[in-house]
């Protein structure tokens, strides 16, 4: 189903304790539905004027596209990062009851 309202929000932790405590906070607070933590990772990145290389978990926030803001300032005052990742995607299709789903369980 095309919908538009929904969005992905992407970022990355330096531990699974990290990662954990964030979906804690964001599913307790209704701003996600779903948490997916992927990890660990390896991430490589320009990091003050060097190439560094760090072992990630990623979160993948499913969320309302009016919700950026909110999710964004928790994952800001969380964050062990000086600069952590907040990147969002639009779910540009979903299958309607994925999409129910989400609507129910979004604040």
């Amino acid at each position: 189903m095309k919908n538009g309202k929904f969005i992905q929000v992407v970022t990355t932790t330096a531990s699974r304790q990290e990662a954990d405590g964030l979906s804690q906070i964001l599913l307790q607070g209704r701003l996600a539905a779903c948490v997916q933590l992927e990890g660990p990772i390896i991430s490589r990145y320009h990091w003050q004027d060097k190439i560094e290389e760090a072992e990630e978990w990623r979160c993948v926030i499913k969320t309302r596209r009016h919700l950026f803001d909110q999710v964004a300032a928790v994952i800001q005052e969380h964050h062990s990062y000086d600069v952590p990742e907040i990147i969002a995607l639009q779910i540009s299709d979903s299958s309607p009851s994925y999409e129910q789903w989400l609507d129910k369980e979004i604040r």
